[in-house]
């Protein structure tokens, strides 16, 4: 019998196993907000300090303080909000950019939150590239190695890097409908120095959407590019060339998403650091 038992475990996991591999997988297409991607910043990267033990009693529940304020304090909120301290100056002290880099080729931009819209009017056609910097750092870790014990945590820090998914609208001056382009930055070309130039971006998915919609109608017949024929693939590249969306172009939008996803980022710390500081 003891033999039996012990094969049950593997006997539910080879099921549970088969059922993953049988269920759908999610919609190829989220248009610029893509699939979250494993945490980009983990908990790792954040200010390490040696001997930081956790002290007895923080996860015991409490009551409101002694005060009379009726708010709740604890020890570990008040750990907390001197870590953030630390960590909010750590990040303004590495912050590349104070202030937002310009995009060359007379791209007016407008931010709003995460989302960003660049908008360049050429020859009667008004070309706008939107994207959002949520769920835009690519994973650091491929299976690397742990930093071991006692070696420091920042040589094992890597440069984060913010490559949004991005869509272009181009419109004609008729401006009833716009061609719609999804492209994205291929994790294995970013960051590639190679003698052949190679476009550093790539289109997904091409479609035409009505200018009077604003929402995308999924009706509308969409093109993936997966399979599609690399001469007709390699003109819609050139067309969006023609119109400043290049290397050049994809260059400056990473380094401005990289700048914009960094400011939101130490917001959010001060954010949270009034918030648990609150009373």
């Amino acid at each position: 019998m003891l033999p039996f038992l012990r094969g049950v475990p593997r006997a539910l996991g080879s099921a549970v196993a088969g059922l993953r591999a049988a269920a759908p997988s999610p919609p190829l297409r989220q248009l610029l907000q893509p699939a979250p991607r494993p945490c980009a910043r983990p908990f790792g990267l954040l200010s390490v300090r040696a001997g930081s033990a956790r002290r007895p009693g923080l996860l015991r529940p409490r009551g409101p303080c002694a005060c009379g304020c009726g708010a709740l304090h604890t020890e570990g909120d008040k750990a907390f909000v001197e870590f953030l301290n630390d960590e909010i100056k750590e990040e303004k002290k590495i912050q590349k950019h104070k202030s937002l880099p310009k995009m060359s080729g007379g791209w007016e931009l407008e931010v709003k939150g995460t989302e960003a819209k660049l908008v360049r009017k050429v020859g009667g056609e008004k070309i706008t590239v939107t994207f959002n910097t949520n769920n835009s750092i690519p994973p650091t870790f491929d299976g690397e190695e742990e930093p071991s014990e006692g070696q420091k945590t920042e040589e094992q820090e890597p440069e984060l890097t913010s490559t949004p998914n991005f869509v272009v609208e181009v419109t004609k001056s008729d401006g009833k409908k716009a061609l719609v382009l999804d492209c994205h930055y291929p994790e294995d070309e970013v960051g590639q120095e190679e003698a052949e130039e190679s476009d550093i971006f790539s289109i997904r998915e091409v479609s035409f959407q009505s200018t009077d919609e604003s929402d995308w109608n999924d009706t509308k017949y969409t093109l993936n590019t997966d399979s599609l024929d690399w001469a007709l693939y390699d003109h819609l590249m050139d067309f969006l060339a023609d119109r400043g969306v290049d290397n050049t172009f994809a260059d400056e939008l990473v380094e401005l998403s990289t700048a914009l996803e960094h400011r939101e980022y130490i917001t959010f710390l001060e954010d949270l650091k009034s918030f648990v500081k609150s009373q």
